[in-house]
């Protein structure tokens, strides 16, 4: 369903609209005690995030997940016997339980081993698209059952963080492909990796380059315009692109700093906090990901690239419902549907959402 689509009111028979006065309530009735039913009933079910990191190796993916949700997702190698390079590209998922003051999160991280360190790249980015369409094929087959989980395990991504090499000149074209596709197919937020190789000039210029060559090139990142619901959202957002991509420095060791324990990497001329947004911009990523944008992450990838996926599927089954049932799809394309634009989908799912109540 839309978002955008607003419940009537229940004072009225007419539909909600900005000008339709508030119900004059004569006395407490404890309306307010909804948020606490929902804020129980989440705890106990507890909360799903399932994000994606890309990048070429080396870049310190791992050690910005860890830096992100402060606990180690991947086992370390003894440093002089790391794994060596593969061939080919392999996606990795590990998937921990983390709690934090009563509250249990069910993340999952996909990592990417081996994107872009090839030779040849052609079509590099296709086990990836593959990985990302198999996870809505998954929940779509489990969602058209005519009995049904009440809970539906959701493993699709909700956001996928590309990592950008600090070459401090533009997007290479490798990378312009890939987000071409991704875009249109996931949440996709850049970053610049280990953004302490560069200067503050120099990372000043790299980022208007990148969003330069975002804008030429029609690649829509996270957060995206079309999608601000609000003034308050449109304004937040707006602070958001303008510092897209993040400058980020990951760590996995603290260091005491002017009597405080900081997360931090240690150089010949000082350490450089994690924390600190004068030496990188990592609180900004967080923020964005956990505090601030985590349940609109998911929002959009559900009602959006989720929705595009499935519309593009039922038009590709010819087996639209005609009644109470369920649609016996075929398996998935090996290729990845044609996906519209994001500009374009909220019309395609209100009519596909019109057309399940005709029916």
């Amino acid at each position: 369903m839309d978002p955008m689509r607003r419940s009537p009111s229940p004072c009225s028979s007419r539909p909600s609209s900005p000008r339709t006065p508030p119900c004059k309530m004569l006395g407490y009735v404890g309306i307010e005690a909804v948020l606490d039913q929902l804020k129980i009933k989440a705890m106990k079910m507890g909360f799903e995030f399932n994000i994606m990191v890309v990048g070429q190796s080396g870049l310190g993916k791992s050690t910005m997940v860890y830096t992100l949700f402060k606990s180690k997702m991947w086992k370390s190698t003894i440093p002089g016997l790391g794994m060596p390079t593969p061939q080919t590209l392999k996606l990795q998922s590990v998937t921990h339980v983390i709690e934090e003051k009563g509250v249990k999160l069910k993340l999952t991280v996909t990592d990417t081993p081996g994107f872009g360190d090839q030779i040849n790249n052609d079509k590099c980015w296709d086990p990836i698209l593959g990985y990302i369409n198999e996870q809505y094929e998954r929940y779509l087959q489990e969602e058209i059952l005519i009995t049904r989980q009440r809970h539906i395990p959701d493993t699709r991504v909700h956001c996928c963080v590309y990592f950008v090499p600090p070459t401090g000149h533009c997007l290479r074209p490798l990378d312009i492909e890939f987000l071409q596709r991704l875009c249109r197919t996931v949440n996709v937020v850049l970053v610049i990796a280990r953004a302490d190789s560069l200067t503050i000039e120099e990372r000043e210029a790299f980022r208007r380059r990148i969003q330069h060559n975002l804008r030429t090139h029609c690649i829509d990142v996270y957060p995206q315009k079309c999608f601000d619901e609000d003034i308050n959202d449109r304004i937040l957002n707006s602070k958001i692109r303008d510092r897209i991509p993040f400058a980020v420095v990951g760590a996995d060791q603290e260091h005491l700093v002017n009597g405080r324990c900081v997360l931090g990497r240690k150089t010949k001329w000082g350490i450089i906090e994690v924390e600190n947004l004068a030496h990188c911009e990592f609180p900004l990523l967080r923020d964005l990901l956990i505090r601030s944008h985590l349940q609109d992450l998911k929002d959009i990838t559900h009602n959006v690239h989720y929705e595009n996926y499935r519309v593009c599927r039922l038009n590709e089954s010819h087996l639209l419902p005609r009644g109470p049932g369920w649609v016996n799809l075929t398996q998935a394309p090996a290729g990845p549907p044609a996906t519209p634009r994001p500009s374009k989908v909220r019309h395609q799912v209100q009519d596909d959402s019109k057309d399940d109540e005709e029916y």
